[in-house]
């Protein structure tokens, strides 16, 4: 008779279990171990793909104490890192308190003694610093590092001083409230020139005249000119307010033989504040000039407006206030005139 099949039988073919089997074969029970290390691997090489890149292409300070961070390091400069970070944003640090720095990529970096050497910072000890490149290598003291920047930019110490003449010409469609004759409310010309050099980090120094005309104020000749000290007390991309104070001589030449001019130095007081927004710009100024022989002998000038971009990039049209303060004006002239504008104004250098 033939052998019946399993199928035939409607009973199932099970096979033996493999364990079993080798157990079976030693004598005792058998089972195959699978360690917990190879469970968990699978996730070990996946977050090492994932984050190899970024431990590859980053900027690492190492701080007294242990600290180590690891970012994109922006600049050094003024006794300061500067460095970017994932997990907490741009941050600043002491220099005086790195003692050991490296860069994934190569960079500027200018040494107390005047050196710039372009290439990738390395640490060979503690405190050391070396910038390698294809012609050598540099090694220094880390607290001998004065400036790093982009490599292959310009200096920042050098732009700074470098002179960026930006040039204007305005015209204006005034209305006004103050100083009028019977047939005109202006009758006037003025010019002028503003020269601001930032010489270390919120400091600066400017140079600024200005003189013209005013017959509707009776003045026949006048002239403020004036150098000191600047101080921005906010300084970052887009938003700018910057302090002044220096020294000042003031002239106003009157057409009237009865007033008095104005021959006198004194002291430049004023602020400007700029704020750039998405598709225009906010600014205001102010300036107040009293004379050393009388301090309530001053003027005082303000301006704001708003500036919106034209199609040639060349081009603003500025809607703004203006005022004009003299404490001790001329014989029949009012002290404080105000005027509204719509300016058209082009840039250049």
């Amino acid at each position: 008779m033939a052998p019946r099949s399993p199928a035939n039988s409607g009973q199932s073919l099970t096979l033996p279990d493999p364990e079993s089997l080798f157990g079976a074969f030693v004598g005792k029970p058998f089972r195959v171990m699978k360690p917990s290390f190879l469970r968990s691997l699978p996730a070990a090489l996946v977050a090492a793909f994932l984050l190899w890149p970024a431990l590859l292409l980053a900027d690492v300070v190492e701080l007294r104490g242990g600290s180590r961070l690891v970012g994109k390091i922006t600049r050094i400069d003024g006794g300061s890192v500067v460095l970017a970070t994932d997990f907490a944003g741009t941050v600043t640090l002491k220099q005086a308190e790195m003692i050991a720095i490296t860069t994934d990529a190569p960079v500027a970096v200018r040494f107390a003694n005047g050196t710039r050497v372009d290439g990738v910072v390395s640490s060979p000890g503690t405190g050391r610093v070396r910038v390698a490149n294809a012609e050598g290598e540099f090694t220094s003291d880390v607290s001998k590092v004065a400036a790093s920047w982009a490599a292959g930019g310009k200096d920042p110490a050098v732009a700074a001083l470098e002179r960026g003449w930006t040039y204007e010409a305005s015209t204006d469609v005034n209305g006004k409230n103050g100083n009028k004759d019977d047939e005109k409310s202006a009758d006037q010309f003025k010019a002028g020139v503003d020269y601001q050099v930032n010489f270390k980090g919120n400091f600066s120094w400017y140079v600024r005249d200005e003189g013209g005309f005013d017959r509707i104020k009776d003045i026949d000749l006048y002239n403020v000119a004036a150098t000191g000290m600047g101080y921005d007390v906010i300084k970052a991309p887009k938003h700018t307010l910057t302090g002044r104070f220096g020294l000042s001589f003031r002239f106003e030449g009157y057409r009237n033989p009865a007033t008095i001019d104005v021959k006198s130095a004194g002291l430049d007081f004023g602020f400007s504040h700029r704020l750039e927004l998405a598709n225009s710009v906010l600014v205001n100024r102010l300036t107040v000039v009293p004379t050393f022989e009388d301090f309530s002998n001053y003027r005082a000038m303000h301006e704001s407006f708003y500036e919106l971009p034209l199609a040639n990039p060349n081009c603003k049209l500025r809607l703004g206030l203006a005022n004009d303060f003299n404490s001790e004006p001329g014989l029949g002239v009012q002290k404080m005139d105000t005027s509204y504008f719509t300016r058209l104004v082009l840039n250049w250098r």
